[in-house]
């Protein structure tokens, strides 16, 4: 299988501005990447006691007062600026918004980019983000995105769409335009528990956790597990098991002197391919990687970096 690397780009925080956001864009296109991949989310309350996934000690690291870009109009600015690059969302978080209209501007974006579009599909863990958008799903939220999927398939695929959920309901109306990608735009769904893996197994054209970021570790060897389960869960489900493609999401960063306590997806060239090479094994086909660089220039260095010294040792399948 053909192997493909994709670029966050700083669409929250200090580095967010159009200028760095199209000139990283068209960096990771000239440099060989496959896709580039913004994130979600729409106001950062000042006070939060939920807990974030993705750091040890459940406390997220984005700041209320810095600047957070809506990820589909910036992908849709992105499309302008770029050629080649598929665009994707990492993670859109499908409760925040109508389905109808969510589907709408995905289905635009994916014709006005010439069928480019990825959707990186979430269901958030921010409930005080929930309360203050006037949303009382967050318990319920995974069984909202259930449906919203189920809508935008209906409306991308049939030309009399009809669904009839619990949460939402669509009939006696026209969809167009259709996305150009087919059947629809690829659906790979985001996060590493056991609900997210039945969500890949039974409605995602992908599964894209992220790992490396405890506690959600995902080792190559905790993976593998995790991918054991999805194949079994992607059988049950009445579909081939190799159904779901293998995305792998984490951070990277160049040291040329690592210590003996080298953290996986650290340190030389060479040992941050060898370290891919490992997922590999455990079936990832496609990685998302985010780096550790100081500033948009040494964003833009480290894309190089890794686009010169480490795809070349990386089987392309």
């Amino acid at each position: 299988m053909t192997v493909t690397f994709g670029c966050s780009l700083p669409s929250r925080g200090p580095m967010a501005n159009p200028w760095a956001l199209r000139s990283l864009a068209q960096r990771a296109e000239d440099s060989g990447f496959d896709s580039v991949w913004v994130s979600d989310h729409i106001v950062v309350p000042r006070r939060v006691e939920s807990f974030y996934p993705y750091s040890a000690d459940g406390v997220p690291s984005f700041q209320p007062d810095q600047p957070y870009y809506e990820p589909l109009a910036t992908l849709s600015f992105l499309a302008g600026c770029t050629r080649r690059v598929r665009l994707g969302t990492h993670v859109l978080i499908l409760p925040y918004r109508n389905p109808l209209v969510t589907a709408k501007v995905l289905a635009t974006l994916d014709v006005l980019s010439e069928g480019r579009l990825i959707l990186g599909a979430g269901v958030g863990w921010l409930e005080e983000e929930f309360l203050a958008l006037g949303l009382d799903t967050f318990q319920n939220r995974g069984a909202v995105t259930d449906e919203c999927i189920r809508v935008f398939k209906e409306l991308w695929t049939q030309d009399e769409p009809n669904f009839q959920g619990k949460y939402f309901q669509v009939s006696g109306v026209g969809f167009q335009p259709k996305p150009v990608q087919k059947p629809h735009p690829p659906v790979w769904i985001g996060g590493h528990t056991g609900p997210a893996l039945r969500r890949a197994a039974e409605l995602g054209d992908g599964w894209m956790p992220i790992g490396l970021r405890p506690p959600a570790g995902l080792e190559p060897e905790e993976l593998a597990g995790k991918v054991a389960r999805l194949r079994e869960l992607t059988r049950r489900a009445g579909r081939p098991e190799d159904a779901v493609a293998l995305c792998f999401s984490t951070d990277v960063a160049f040291d040329s002197r690592p210590g003996p306590q080298r953290r996986t997806m650290t340190g030389r060239p060479e040992q941050i391919a060898a370290d891919l090479r490992q997922y590999q094994d455990v079936g990832v086909t496609n990685f998302i990687l985010s780096f550790r660089a100081q500033g948009t220039n040494g964003l833009a260095e480290s894309m190089d970096q890794f686009s010169k010294e480490v795809m070349p040792l990386v089987p392309q399948g």
